[in-house]
């Protein structure tokens, strides 16, 4: 049984496939696909040919339409720009590992008691993910892709002598890195481009030849624990957001057994117990995901949560397997929570301020949980707490680029009707002043996320600075309020959640402060898709949009992503081989409607986006600009789905203050 939190399995996959939301590009009726560099055409141009727009390459980004911009912008944003979290990764023998950002990319670093300086241990160009300690102490797993590609492979750093193996197949996908308890061996999936099937790998790292398949899969498995043995892998395999199925690998014979098959339910993560049960979280029988400990012979599950309903979002077992920490999600603020596994009893954790936790990871010795906290106005840091005592450590303060943290101005939550008699969650920061405001709707991606109070410094910028209200809705279809809420965007009611974006801009008419004249959309992945599709529906009412890697057209993005997520995207978004789907796609494609497109549109697109091919953003492009509308571009060549590198991400929001600025007419 390993000791790491839940978040080394279905948490990991968790944050990897509810981003996996959105994904892919192409042309529509079979075109090839487009060359992010390719030079304007009579296709691309307003007016269907007169004066081409402009290209413009600096350095790794291409653009059009985007103005120079001044010395004064620029230095309006350092501070927000410079403001620096941290993550808890893992316990050391001598402190913790955490990541932050010190240059470009964020890198792993040691911090040996609470406050002391961190000592950065990973020197690389691209963004280190996660650190996972061998429980024998001496090194550390992480994982690191290409320019945004999303190929992660897996790396044993010494921290002894400092030396690195990599230890994955160059060109292959690897996650859910799991040392077994005896740290003589780890566990890992593997994927591959085209190939819906991931395959379960087992080896020691620090000797890449012992490494072998230990399973052959079928659909997309991910490894969540070892057996205290190290003889038995914990495998879940994620088919949705609603349906998932789990499974016990046995390492020498290899064994591949279903726990309680047959089950339409969600599954979360997952601990083997030494007496042969299971624990678990699930939403069987529930609109949330509670945890149970179930038996694997009977399938009888004992539930410890019922009472609570929320979710149960992260969790840890101790070592000896007599506590288990936990954190709920109480409509987007995190409270922790302790379990006797014993008695059943369910206590209150540390006392915390209102925000968001993550990752919970029980310390080696079981006194000590390790996690992220983030507040609406307190950007990441690392803490831990005692689980005798509740006493809260800090171990990181985050830094804020100088600026006053009174300023930074916390969030109002409310829900507002819709038109089919629901109310729907979202909050509200609104700058100081008394208005009338303008406005920006910030969209999440997933389509199965949840906007939560998270530090956002271009939040506080845009309160602070451009006096402007942003409204953040969780439309149908949004993740943390019960599982029916979920699936109310699914298939055949994709545009129930546009639709949102409508009540929500009804309820923005009616708020004095806010001026409903002005009213921009922002959102990246589906948040993407999200801007495209309310500004289709609703472009009388907006004065502009903000789209980041989103989907332009369903069909071209499920034929155009990588192939070991599609099938992951059809159970949500619907298979676009079906006619009746394939139909629906036509009618609510924001490429084939974008004639209805004529406030201005900013797309901005990482080059080596698996997930949303830099070919939706260039397809939805040229068909604006065809329409004569305008529209401003930007594309990062080394990034992905999202910019990571500082400098491209300060870039980014220059160029998008200048929008902000010039749609808003707001200073």
């Amino acid at each position: 049984m390993s000791f790491k939190s839940a978040k080394s399995g279905a948490s990991a996959l968790g944050a990897m496939l509810l981003a996996s939301a959105c994904a892919t590009s192409n042309l529509p009726q079979g075109a090839p696909p487009v060359d992010p560099l390719a030079p304007p055409t009579a296709m691309n141009t307003p007016g269907g040919g007169k004066q081409p727009v402009e290209r413009v390459t600096e350095g790794n980004l291409v653009m059009e339409n985007i103005p120079e911009i001044p010395a004064a912008v620029s230095e309006g944003l350092r501070q927000y720009q410079n403001v620096r979290t941290h993550s808890f990764a893992d316990w050391t023998d001598q402190g913790i590992l955490i990541t932050t950002r010190f240059g470009e990319v964020s890198q792993v670093h040691h911090v040996r008691f609470p406050g002391a300086v961190r000592r950065q241990i990973t020197f690389y160009e691209e963004p280190v993910r996660g650190a996972d300690v061998n429980p024998e102490g001496g090194a550390f797993l992480f994982a690191k892709d290409t320019g945004g590609d999303e190929f992660y492979q897996g790396y044993l750093k010494d921290l002894e002598d400092g030396s690195v193996t990599q230890f994955t197949e160059p060109g292959t996908r690897n996650g859910g890195l799991i040392w077994s308890d005896q740290g003589d061996r780890a566990v890992w999936y593997e994927a591959r481009d085209g190939d819906p099937d991931y395959d379960i790998m087992v080896g020691d790292p620090a000797q890449p030849s012992t490494i072998r398949v230990a399973h052959e899969g079928e659909g997309a498995l991910f490894p969540v624990d070892f057996s205290a043995n190290g003889g038995t892998v914990a495998v879940q395999q994620y088919i949705s957001i609603q349906k998932s199925r789990i499974f016990t690998l046995d390492l020498e014979s290899g064994a591949f057994t279903e726990i309680n098959p047959g089950l339409d339910v969600a599954y979360d993560g997952l601990y083997l117990l030494e007496d042969g049960s299971v624990l678990t979280s699930t939403d069987e029988g529930s609109e949330f995901k509670n945890l149970v400990r179930v038996d694997p012979d009977t399938g009888e599950m004992t539930s410890y949560t019922d009472a609570i309903d929320w979710d149960v979002e992260s969790y840890a077992l101790s070592p000896d397997e007599e506590i288990v920490a936990f954190s709920i999600n109480e409509g987007g603020l995190s409270s922790i929570k302790l379990l006797d596994m014993d008695s059943g009893m369910v206590i209150d954790g540390p006392d915390l301020p209102v925000g968001v936790t993550g990752g919970l990871v029980f310390d080696p010795m079981g006194q000590n949980v390790g996690f992220t906290f983030t507040g609406a106005t307190s950007p990441a840091d690392a803490y831990s707490f005692d689980v005798d005592t509740l006493e809260l450590t800090r171990w990181t303060e985050a830094e804020v680029g100088g600026l006053d943290t009174g300023e930074f101005v916390s969030p109002t939550f409310f829900d507002y009707p819709n038109d089919d008699g629901m109310d729907i969650p979202a909050f509200v920061y609104r700058p100081e002043s008394d208005g009338p405001h303008p406005v920006i709707i910030s969209i999440h991606g997933g389509p199965e996320g949840q906007s939560r109070p998270y530090f956002s410094s271009t939040y506080q910028y845009w309160v602070n600075e451009l006096g402007a209200a942003v409204v953040v809705p969780n439309v149908r279809g949004s993740a943390g309020y019960g599982k029916t809420y979920v699936s109310l965007d699914n298939g055949l009611n994709r545009k129930k959640s546009v639709e949102d974006i409508g009540a929500l801009l009804d309820w923005i008419e009616t708020q004095p402060d806010l001026d409903s004249d002005n009213v921009l959309v922002f959102g990246g992945s589906y948040g993407g898709y999200m801007v495209l599709a309310s500004m289709v529906d609703y472009d009388e009412r907006l004065a502009g949009g903000i789209d980041i890697v989103g989907i332009s057209d369903f069909r071209t993005f499920l034929e155009n992503t990588k192939g070991y997520r599609r099938d992951l995207r059809r159970a949500e978004y619907g298979d676009e081989r079906d006619p009746e789907i394939a139909a629906f796609f036509r009618e609510i494609s924001p490429l084939r409607n974008a004639g209805e497109i004529s406030k201005p549109l900013f797309i901005i697109q990482g080059a080596n986006d698996p997930r949303v091919p830099a070919s939706e953003a260039e397809q939805i492009l040229r068909a604006v600009r065809a329409n004569g509308g305008e529209a401003w571009f930007l594309l990062a060549m080394d990034e992905g789905h999202g910019f990571q590198k500082k400098s491209n991400r300060d870039f980014q929001s220059e160029a998008q203050t200048m929008f902000i600025r010039k749609v808003l007419d707001t200073e």
